[in-house]
C-alpha cells in the first residue's frame, strides 16, 4: 500500500520525459525506490537464516543440550550470559559522573573541550556529507564529472569505523560483564543503517537546511514509537513543544524560495526519504533504550550495534557488486577518498564525544550544545553552498529552536521537582 502509490507517481514524469532532478539520474538502477528495495533484499539474506538459525537453537534447548568449542558462541549470540536488570534508572544514558574537588577553571576548560569537539565534529561531517552527495568528482572545462551514487557505501564506511573505535575502546578500558543475546542488536543496527541510508539518499533530493530541521522534528515520532515500544507517558509541555516543532518545520518547508527549481516528484522524494530517516532513527532509540535494561555501557552498544551494521551493509554490498564499483571511484577520485574518510572519523570520534559529554555534564548540557550545532549547521550550509532562506522559512527556524530550547528547560526543571518527590512516588518517563 505504500510502494505501490510511489512507484506509480513517479511513472508519469518518468515516461513523459519531463525534466527531472539530476538526483534520479538515467535508469531504474538509480531511482531512490529500486535501491531501497535492493539494499532490502540484501538484509534480508542475511536476516532470514539467521533467524531460522536462532528458532532452531531455541526449539532444541541449546543452552540445555549443546556442547563443543562453539557452544560459548551460540549461547553469547542467541541467549546471553544474564538476565535483565529489575530496575532501569535511565539506562539509556551512561551515568554522570558525580562531580569532584576540581577548580571551576577546569570544569569550564572541560565544557570548552565538550563543545568545541561536538561542534567541530558533527560540522565537518554535515559539511561533507552535503558535499559528498550533491556535487561532482573529477569535473574539467571538458568533463562535468561524476557524482557519487551508492549511500550505502558511505553507511558502511561509518560503521567499520564506529565499530573499529568502539571496539579498541572496549578492549582498553573496562566494560561492565556483557549479558544481552547478540542478535538483539541487529534490529536497531538495520533501523539504523536504514535511517543513515535514507539522510545521505534524501540529500539528492532537498536541500541540508531542510533535512537539519526534518531531524530536529524526529520528536515528534519519537514520542509516538515511546508509546507503541515502551508505552511511555508524556507531559503536556511535552506535546506542546512538539505541536510547536510541527508548526515551525511546516512554516520553513511551505515557504518557497523565488528561484526554487525543484520538481513536483523530487520534493515528494525528499520528504518520502525524510519520513523514512526520522521513523527508522525513533525505532532505533526506542530499541536501543529496551536494551539498555540489560547491564551494558554506550560504548558496547556502539560496538554490538556496528558488529551487525557492518555485516548487513558488507554483505548487501558484495552480492550487488556495490563494493568494488565504489573503489573503483575511490581510486579515480582521490579527493573522495579523503572525504569519505573524513566523514567517517567525525562521524565515529562525534559517537565518543557525545558519550563523554553526557557523563561530565548530563544530558540537558548536552542537548543545549547539539541544538546549537543544527543552528550553526544551517547558518554553514547556506554560506558555502548558496541556499536561500525566506522570512517566512527564517521564523520557522526561530520557532523550531525555541521549543528545542523550550524542552531542555522544562526537562531541567522537571528533574530537579522528581528528585523532591516522596519515596514511591515515581515521575512520569519523558524523550
Amino acid at each position: 500500500r505504500f510502494c505501490l502509490p510511489l512507484v506509480l507517481a513517479s511513472l508519469p514524469t518518468m515516461a513523459t520525459g519531463e525534466e527531472i532532478a539530476p538526483a534520479l539520474q538515467d535508469s531504474w538502477g538509480d531511482f531512490w525506490l529500486f535501491r531501497f528495495f535492493v539494499n532490502a533484499a540484501g538484509y534480508a539474506s542475511i536476516v532470514v537464516p539467521g533467524f531460522l538459525l536462532i528458532q532452531y537453537f531455541k526449539r532444541r534447548n541449546y543452552l540445555e543440550t549443546g556442547r563443543g568449542i562453539c557452544f560459548p558462541v551460540i549461547k553469547s549470540c542467541v541467549f546471553g550470559s544474564e538476565v535483565k536488570s529489575v530496575h532501569q534508572d535511565d539506562g539509556s544514558l551512561p551515568l554522570r559522573a558525580e562531580p569532584t574537588e576540581s577548580s571551576t577553571a577546569r570544569q569550564v576548560f572541560k565544557l570548552l573541550f565538550c563543545a568545541a569537539g561536538l561542534q567541530a565534529s558533527y560540522l565537518t561531517w554535515g559539511v561533507l556529507q552535503e558535499r559528498v552527495m550533491t556535487r561532482t568528482y573529477g569535473a574539467t572545462e571538458t568533463d562535468p564529472g561524476e557524482k557519487f551514487k551508492d549511500s550505502q557505501f558511505l553507511v558502511f564506511m561509518n560503521r567499520i569505523l564506529a565499530f573499529t573505535v568502539a571496539g579498541l575502546y572496549c578492549a582498553l578500558t573496562k566494560q561492565p560483564r556483557h549479558g544481552a543475546p547478540m542478535y538483539k542488536y541487529s534490529f536497531a543496527s538495520l533501523s539504523n543503517i536504514l535511517s543513515s541510508w535514507c539522510q545521505y539518499e534524501a540529500l539528492k533530493y532537498i536541500s541540508f537546511p531542510t533535512q537539519v530541521l526534518a531531524k530536529a522534528s524526529k520528536v515528534i515520532p519519537v514520542m509516538m514509537m515511546g508509546k507503541l515500544v515502551s508505552r511511555k507517558s508524556y507531559e503536556y509541555w511535552e506535546y506542546l513543544t512538539a505541536a510547536l516543532i510541527s508548526v515551525g518545520v511546516s512554516m520553513f518547508l511551505l515557504s518557497s524560495a523565488p528561484n526554487r527549481t525543484v520538481s513536483t516528484v523530487t520534493t515528494f522524494s525528499g520528504i518520502v526519504l525524510l519520513a523514512g530517516y526520522i521513523i527508522f532513527d525513533s525505532f532505533t532509540s526506542n530499541w536501543q533504550d529496551a536494551l539498555f535494561t540489560y547491564k551494558m555501557s554506550p560504548v558496547q552498544m556502539m560496538f554490538g550495534v556496528n558488529v551487525f551494521s557492518c555485516l548487513f551493509t558488507m554483505g548487501s554490498l558484495l552480492e550487488q557488486g556495490a563494493l568494488l564499483e565504489s573503489l573503483r571511484f575511490m581510486a579515480r577520485h582521490s579527493e573522495f577518498t579523503a572525504h569519505a574518510v573524513l566523514l567517517s572519523v567525525c562521524s565515529a570520534c562525534g559517537q565518543l564525544f557525545i558519550f563523554y559529554t553526557i557523563n561530565q555534564f548530563g544530558a540537558a548540557v548536552f542537548t543545549i550544545i547539539m541544538t546549537l550545532r543544527q543552528a550553526f549547521a544551517i547558518l554553514l550550509s547556506c554560506l558555502i553552498y548558496g541556499h536561500t532562506v525566506t522570512v517566512v522559512g527564517g521564523l520557522g527556524i526561530a520557532v523550531v529552536f525555541m521549543a528545542l530550547f523550550l524542552r531542555v528547560y522544562a526537562r531541567s526543571r522537571m528533574k530537579k521537582r522528581s528528585k523532591k518527590l516522596p519515596p514511591g512516588e515515581s515521575p512520569v518517563q519523558k524523550v
